[in-house]
């Protein structure tokens, strides 16, 4: 296996793994705030970076069945959301290949 080499984003406002600080996600890449996680208050991203991704799994959420998979901070290993890969609801369809961050478990970097 080679190096895993983390990105680094130049946003001016960052969300950050709240364990390490790794960089996972830019302000503007929010795509909706009216999210709930396990630990409360959640965001949904258009992209992500420096995670790694479970393992495809049927969850039966507030909005209907759906496929995600659980997305760990690359550096540390913490859950931090998951990643939405097949909604079978129509009107759910937006999120498919989108990220949800929760914030109980992110940090301001910048």
């Amino acid at each position: 296996m080679g190096l895993c080499y983390n990105v680094y984003l130049t946003d001016s406002h960052i969300y950050g793994c709240k364990v390490c600080s790794t960089h996972l996600s830019n302000y503007s890449d929010i795509r909706s705030r009216q999210f709930q996680g396990q630990h409360g208050k959640a965001y949904l991203f258009d992209h992500v970076v420096n995670v790694t991704e479970g393992k495809p799994e049927k969850r039966s959420m507030r909005t209907g069945e759906h496929i995600v998979r659980d997305i760990y901070c690359k550096h540390c290993g913490t859950c931090v959301g998951w990643k939405y890969d097949l909604a079978y609801e129509q009107q759910e369809k937006y999120k498919e290949g989108k990220f949800i961050l929760e914030t109980e478990l992110l940090v301001n970097v910048k």
